[in-house]
Order: C-alpha cells, then structure tokens, then sequence
C-alpha cells in the first residue's frame, strides 16, 4: 500500500521503516508534521491483515486501538492492489468510528489508464460516505500537500500538542532497532524476516568523539533460521550490518560502531512474557 512511504514523505524525515513486503510496520509510530495553520499528529499502525498467530493478533488489535483514537481517519489502499477482501474489515471499523474519513488512493503514478482509478474510486464510494477522496503518489509526492490540507480542515481546533521541532516521539535507541530490522527485511526472504525480533542491548554514546556503540541481537525462532541470517562466513549479518550503519551514521549524523548478534527463541512470536521483553507489546 505504501503506508510508511507516504508518512514519511509528508514528514520529509525517515520516521518508518519501508520494506515491499506486507506487514513490516510492527509497532505504533508517531510523527508530527507542524505548519503555520496547524499540526498534525500521525499515528502509522502495522496494516489490517487476516491474523495467523499470536503476535499478528496483537498487531491487528493495535491498529484496532490506534483507529479508535484518531481524530481524523486515512483509509489508504493503490490502484495495484484494487479492491481487496482485506479492506472490508478496515471499512466496518471506520463506519463504527464515526469520525471524518479520507480515502487515500496511492501509487497514481503507475496509472496508464484514468478509467483504472474513476472504477476504484466508484467501488469505495458504494462502500463508504468518505469526507474526500484524494488520489495521491507518495514516491512522487504527488497531491500530498493537498492531502495535508484536507486533513487540517477536519481536525478538531486546539492547542498544538508537540513543539514545533518534534517530528517523532521515537527515542534514538527505537530508530536504531527499525533501521536494523528493515535492512533484515531488505536482504532475507519469505518467512525468515518476520520471525526476527532486534533488541537493543547496549546504546552508548561518546559525545567527545562524536561516536555511537550500539550492540543489537537479532532473535530468531529456529536454528535454521539463525544459519540463514548469518550467511555463509557470516556474509548475510555482516550485508545487513552494513546497511544499517551506513543509514544509522546518515541519521544520527556521527560515526557508529555496530556489533550484531544472533540468538534463537523458539516461537518467540507465540509468548506474551518475550513480545513484552522485546518492546513489542505492553
């Protein structure tokens, strides 16, 4: 759908990790976009999906919660993907809502014909009485500034609620965890990077010399998972470790020192008492 990809164009700031695989977006992410006519709060949540296991049940409640508490609601969906049977049940919960709707329509871009997006637009609005439809293209940019305007003429008057140069509620430690897990998305495949949980063990600075330890373990469900991960001669750890020093030096703007580990914990998705030791559940 492109959901991190648009939050993190309207930011201008990488706040969520983006993958093209389904379900990369684990927990609830913050950011906060400050104009001169206001501020907006967003809140990215893992996806709506059909939920097999414990842990996916506990995303899908997230999102859940996460919708329940929003001011104004964005049902994104693309022109790939059409009309999927997943977006029923994201339907019926904004209906329960009962808050300003916006369908956002992404990926305009790879449209050729405009019939394509008028047909999409037709089976939504059948569905739902959205406040707006806007078609946009996140990679592009495309419609985006319009996009932010519609959602403040929807948005409830107050006081803003985060200082003007806030842009997310995530710590650095959090950033670095997501860098480290999106480049395991990037460089493994099928089941292998959703049984993989990263830990932030050690997170010190070295304000003297502008450097950074981070110390991470990757924790993995199976040991041929673990094999997997490390590669030959540890090829496949040392490529994603690589990858997230390099964008974690860009982000934080200092040099990093990044030590990777590997440790088995056998259905690590099934039990609570881990999810909640791996900050993946409350």
């Amino acid at each position: 759908m492109g959901k991190s990809t648009l939050f993190n164009r309207i930011l201008g700031k990488k706040v969520s990790i983006t993958s093209p695989k389904p379900q990369t977006t684990w927990t609830r992410v913050l950011g906060v976009k400050t104009r001169k006519d206001g501020q907006i709060v967003f809140v990215d949540t893992p996806g709506f999906h059909n939920p097999r296991g414990n842990f996916n049940a506990h995303m899908v409640e997230r999102a859940k919660e996460s919708l329940r508490e929003g001011d104004v609601v964005l049902h994104l969906t693309d022109v790939i993907n059409s009309f999927l049977r997943e977006e029923e049940p994201i339907i019926r919960e904004i209906k329960i809502r009962k808050v300003p709707s916006i369908l956002v329509i992404n990926k305009i871009d790879l449209v050729k014909d405009p019939s394509q997006l008028k047909e999409l637009e037709e089976i939504f609005s059948k569905k739902h009485d959205y406040n707006a439809i806007l078609k946009v293209s996140a990679l592009k940019g495309e419609n985006l500034e319009e996009l932010e305007d519609v959602i403040i003429s929807l948005l409830p008057e107050g006081f803003p609620l985060f200082p003007e140069d806030v842009y997310t509620d995530q710590s650095l430690k959090t950033l670095a965890r997501e860098i480290i897990r999106e480049k395991v998305f990037h460089f493994t495949h099928q089941e292998v990077p959703y049984c993989c949980a990263v830990v932030i063990e050690e997170f010190r600075e070295d304000p003297s010399r502008n450097f950074l330890y981070i110390q991470a373990t990757i924790n993995v469900e199976r040991e041929s998972q673990k094999g997997i991960l490390i590669g030959k001669g540890g090829s496949m750890l040392k490529k994603i470790g690589i990858a997230a020093r390099r964008e974690l030096e860009e982000l934080f703007g200092r040099r990093i020192y990044l030590d990777l580990w590997v440790k088995v914990q056998e259905d690590w998705r099934e039990k609570d008492y881990l999810l909640r030791d791996f900050g993946l559940l409350k």
